[in-house]
């Protein structure tokens, strides 16, 4: 289960990264560009889709990359970036893969069998 969360994590992450890419670049040209803004709609919030863009594929990458060591760590960063994906564009065509990547691989992180190491995670 740690190997197929590693996965899903690393390619919802690159997934999301190419959205992150068109929406900050998006932004950027209706912030320039107003025209293009009134004849393609603006975006209600910018920061949040700023913000997102950023955050969620570097969330999902190292989630899924601490998924086979650190379960729990990667399991819950993969669930925030699928979260924060949905919250920031909702669910479409183009979000329902890395959606669906990051909270799968999540929920499988966070239910894989054995813990992690018999320390405290902190």
């Amino acid at each position: 289960m740690r190997n197929a969360a590693l996965m899903l994590g690393i390619i919802g992450g690159l997934i999301a990264m190419v959205i992150g890419f068109f929406s900050y670049g998006y932004t950027e040209v209706t912030a320039n560009h107003a025209e293009v803004g009134e004849m393609f709609g603006e975006v209600q919030n910018v920061q949040l889709v700023r913000i997102t863009s950023f955050l969620a594929p570097i969330l999902a990458i190292a989630g899924g990359a601490m998924a086979k060591v650190r379960a729990l760590w990667g399991g819950v960063l993969m669930l925030i970036a699928g979260g924060l994906v949905y919250h920031a564009f909702g669910f479409g065509v183009f979000t329902m893969f890395p959606i669906g990547f990051c909270i799968l691989g999540g929920l499988l992180a966070l239910a894989a069998g054995k813990p992690d190491e018999p320390k405290a995670h902190f």
